[in-house]
């Protein structure tokens, strides 16, 4: 006889493990405290054909994180893009975004998952654990990220993930996963794993710093370089 627990199981695993990254590039927005200059960065980006935008925010006030969560995701819909946000279910909710992303001390995926919308994008931290990952899957994720794939400029005590390591969780997660790369990749280094992962998360490589915070120029010229650079051998 068929529990409850393993149907609930089934379904969501036939529901939510079919989800796909709309693109290579995944942005996630850098520590900006002038949201005027954070609009125009985020904008440029959705410009340049980004269509997954991610809302990480660290230096504002939850009042700060409500107006502007509401404002890009508008300004996502109005682009064709879905917006998700860093580790606050309730402030997905109040924004009306696509999802969250959640790290290992952000909350259960199951109960983000019985919370939110029907079809939320919810996606999980895994760093370089796969068992965190197949965890995470088994209740409701969307997709996983591992990382830091590289040295990162901003989490720069990031556990690292070996492109090695990054291969044997694609061969065990299969192809239908939805698997997110993050961590110091850069239009140098993104062809080592292009290849492996769906999508590659991206803050101060598009973004820049905050004491060298990139121009909208130059984050578009940043994307074209991003989607040349999976053709290098």
């Amino acid at each position: 006889m068929t529990t409850p627990f393993l149907i609930y199981w089934i379904v969501l695993n036939t529901v939510f493990s079919s989800f796909s990254f709309p693109g290579l590039i995944y942005a996630i927005t850098p520590d900006q405290a002038d949201t005027q200059r954070l609009f125009l960065q985020v904008r440029a980006a959705l410009e340049a054909g980004v269509r997954l935008v991610q809302y990480r925010d660290k230096i504002s006030t939850m009042a700060e994180k409500l107006r502007r969560g509401r404002a890009l995701n508008q300004l996502c819909r109005d682009h064709g893009a879905q917006l998700i946000i860093n580790d606050d279910v309730v402030l997905s909710i109040a924004t009306g975004a696509a999802g969250v992303h959640l790290g290992g001390d952000d909350g259960s995926i199951r109960d983000a998952r019985r919370l939110l919308p029907p079809n939320s994008i919810i996606g999980a931290s895994c760093y370089n654990d796969l068992s965190l990952a197949q965890a995470a899957l088994a209740d409701g994720a969307s997709y996983v990220a591992f990382g830091a794939c590289f040295d990162s400029p901003t989490k720069p005590a990031a556990r690292r993930v070996s492109l090695g390591k990054l291969l044997s969780f694609r061969a065990a997660l299969g192809p239908d996963t939805a698997i997110c790369g993050i961590g110091g990749i850069t239009c140098d280094n993104v062809f080592q794993i292009s290849n492996i992962v769906d999508s590659v998360a991206l803050i101060s490589e598009l973004f820049g710093s905050q004491a060298a915070p990139s121009t909208p120029d130059q984050i578009k010229n940043r994307i074209q370089q991003l989607r040349a650079a999976p053709a290098l051998p």
